[in-house]
């Protein structure tokens, strides 16, 4: 029988833990919801940015504008994966990164010159244990990513997409579908050849807008704005699914911690009745020779 001392410590041990895990997983709680929220708002703007250029293609003008120009044999292309930059959130970064690795692979048998961009700490250390070679890592990106620092990254993309610098981004990350769904995917961001073709297909050539001075120096607008606003979803997404992720894993842990903590009770328990007993028969035995 174990000794219930150290049965009593590890009991305690793992009541301190119990707290710990409680705590991330109500401070997770509340950043998830707030992520969610901008999330949220984020996609019915990106919604409504593609349905504008949708509008644009419905007027019977031909879309055409850099950004959306396929390149016919692309020499440069950056694979960018969004992780995070603190562990305990499950499988947030595992399968992110297993697609990521994937993508890479195909990228660098396709494309000449293949960079590859890393934003988050989990995953810069998983490519240099892997010693993966990274050409730019990003760690300021939190769980509130702004938009006046994705625009940065993204302006940069646009540049050199439109120099000849960069012929296709990916981009690995994790889509938020709902509080139960979330998905690591892999999406190309340039160029943006289906920008608003789904939403435009099967229309009746019929828009409610009018466009001053005309649709075509609108799109010159739109479209770069629409990419941005794409790339900045992927980092909101990215940051809720993460707390998501983190929630579940510290509810998982404090439930284990519950049952730990049961069954050490129980072990705890039967352990002192264990030793009372015995210290009984000791004073019985004890008795019993005083008598004789």
């Amino acid at each position: 029988m174990a000794n219930a001392r150290a049965l009593d410590k590890r009991r305690k041990s793992i009541r301190n833990i119990r707290k710990i895990t409680r705590t991330m997983e109500l401070i997770a709680t509340a950043r998830f919801k707030q992520a969610m929220d901008r999330a949220s708002a984020a996609t019915a703007f990106t919604d409504r940015m593609t349905r504008l250029v949708a509008d644009l293609a419905s007027t019977g003008l031909e879309v055409s504008h850099p950004l959306l120009e396929e390149r016919a044999q692309p020499r440069n292309a950056v694979l960018l994966v969004l992780t995070s930059n603190r562990g305990l959130c499950g499988g947030y970064n595992g399968n992110v990164l297993r697609l990521a690795t994937e993508r890479r692979s195909e990228l660098v048998a396709e494309v000449p010159n293949t960079r590859l961009e890393i934003s988050g700490k989990r995953g810069v250390s998983y490519m240099k244990y892997r010693e993966i070679p990274i050409d730019e890592t990003f760690t300021h990106f939190e769980d509130k990513p702004t938009f006046d620092e994705v625009d940065v990254l993204a302006s940069r993309f646009l540049d050199d997409f439109v120099v000849g610098k960069l012929d296709r981004l990916d981009v690995a990350y994790t889509r938020f579908l709902s509080s139960a769904r979330q998905q690591a995917t892999v999406e190309t961001l340039l160029p943006l050849g289906s920008l608003g073709e789904e939403e435009a297909g099967g229309g009746s050539g019929n828009t409610m807008y009018e466009f001053l001075p005309s649709a075509q120096s609108i799109l010159e607008e739109v479209v770069p704005t629409s990419f941005k606003v794409k790339l900045f979803k992927c980092f909101l997404d990215a940051a809720v699914s993460e707390q998501i992720a983190r929630m579940v894993a510290m509810k998982s842990a404090t439930e284990n911690a519950d049952e730990i903590i049961r069954n050490l009770s129980m072990t705890y328990n039967r352990a002192r009745q264990s030793q009372i007993t015995g210290e009984l028969l000791e004073v019985m035995g004890g008795v019993e020779a005083l008598k004789n």
